[in-house]
Parts: structure tokens; sequence; C-alpha cells
């Protein structure tokens, strides 16, 4: 739908809400501002599934475009990630990265012949830029390391967002802001805001851009009065004063 619509829903949805007399205009003086995780439809990652799904989506691609790579080891490179998730549950790491020094070598493999086959060509050049680039970032980065990482090739903005919940520590998506009325409207409980942070950025640092962004929005609905308290969770509370 993208962010502009959504806007544009929220403002008419609240206008609607006012003229039918299921909220009031003083509903809004007061909101409460949080912060939630929007999940992406990913598959659990880990190194050796992202390796391997970087591998065949390459081979895939160099098969699309007639470029004929020396191996593309799809029988070993499946047999390679089945051996490591069979070490890997069994815990016996020591065999499990063994398994996944294979995966990772049969992904550099293919990433140096495809680069070989298209290096005179512009054209296949552009096709295999980005492929290439997310599937070099794959094979270099480490279960430990800090920083941006992939955790998804089709959608390489997904980010691993920990929220303090005992059953699911991580989860796979964008952070979200989301303001409500404070007290229950007539109509029920409204959504006044919503707002993508990528970049996973701190609570405490988005107020100071998303209270401004709730009093226009509000203000552009039509609506006889802009709130005046927003109340935040902890760890939404500001880190600088």
């Amino acid at each position: 739908m993208g962010e502009e619509k959504l806007v544009a829903l929220i403002q008419e949805s609240l206008n609607v809400a006012t003229r039918a007399g299921a909220a009031k205009p003083s509903d809004f003086t007061k909101v409460i501002v949080d912060t939630t995780l929007q999940p992406k439809a990913v598959a659990f990652p880990t190194d050796a599934k992202l390796m391997h799904r970087a591998r065949e989506l390459l081979v895939r691609l160099a098969k699309k475009h007639a470029v004929g790579l020396r191996q593309s080891y799809a029988r070993v490179g499946k047999r390679a990630l089945m051996t490591y998730q069979r070490y890997a549950h069994a815990k016996q790491f020591r065999r499990a990265n063994r398994a996944l020094r294979s995966v990772r070598t049969y992904l550099g493999r293919v990433l140096r012949d495809i680069v070989r086959k298209t290096r005179a060509d512009a054209n296949l050049r552009r096709t295999f830029a980005a492929p290439l680039s997310l599937a070099f970032r794959v094979r270099e980065q480490r279960q430990n390391q800090r920083g941006r990482k992939v955790y998804s090739l089709h959608a390489p903005e997904v980010e691993c967002i920990g929220k303090g919940k005992a059953h699911r520590p991580y989860e796979f998506g964008v952070k979200v802001s989301v303001a409500t009325t404070l007290n229950r409207s007539k109509g029920g409980q409204f959504i006044a805001h919503v707002k993508t942070l990528p970049g996973n950025p701190h609570d405490g640092h988005t107020l100071e851009t998303v209270i401004p962004q709730i009093e226009t929005q509000i203000g552009a609905s039509s609506l006889a009065s802009s709130p005046t308290a927003a109340i935040a969770g902890t760890t939404r509370r500001p880190t600088t004063r």
C-alpha cells in the first residue's frame, strides 16, 4: 500500500469517525505512543540456509541468461546443508562448522565463476550486479558480527529486533511506531498515527520526529484540537533533554 496511502487512509477514517459521532475531537488530545515490530514473511535465517539459497538463485539466474558454469553444486550443496543441519541439531558443532565451510566454499566458487564469465559483457554485469553484491555479503558475514547483516535474500531490508519477549527473543522485520487514543471513544479506540522506523533506532530517539507528525496528521484530519499530551512506554522516554 505504501506509507502515503496509509496516512491518507488513517486521516479519512478519523474524519469519518468524527462526522459519524463515533469519536469526539477532544478524544485525540491525549494519545499513547509505542513501538512494535512488523514481521516479514521470512524463514528463520541461518548462515547455511542463506548461502545455500544464494547459490541456488545465482545458478538459476545464470541458466536463464545462458551463462555456462563449471559446476552448479546442486547435489553436493544440498548434501552439505543437510549435514550441517543434522550436526547442529545434535550439538556436534565442530562437525557442523566443517559442513558450513563446505557450503561457503560452494557459494564462493559459483561467485568467482560468474564474475569471470560476465566480465566481458556490460549487460550481464548489470544483470548480475545486485545478486552478486547480496551473495558476497551473505558469504562474508559471520554469526556474531556487529552491524548490518542480511537476514533474507528477497527482503534485504529485514532487521533482527529483540523486544524482550520470553517466547520470541528475536524477531525479523521492521520497527513501527503506533499512536492510539488514550481513552476509549464511543466507536472504540482509534489509531492516530503509524510510521515505519527503518534502521532499528532507539525508542527514545524517535519521539522528537514522531510527535510533530502526529500533530500534523491529526490537524489535517479536520479535528478541532491537536494532541496536548503523549504517553510513552518506559523504553520510549527521551534519552536526551
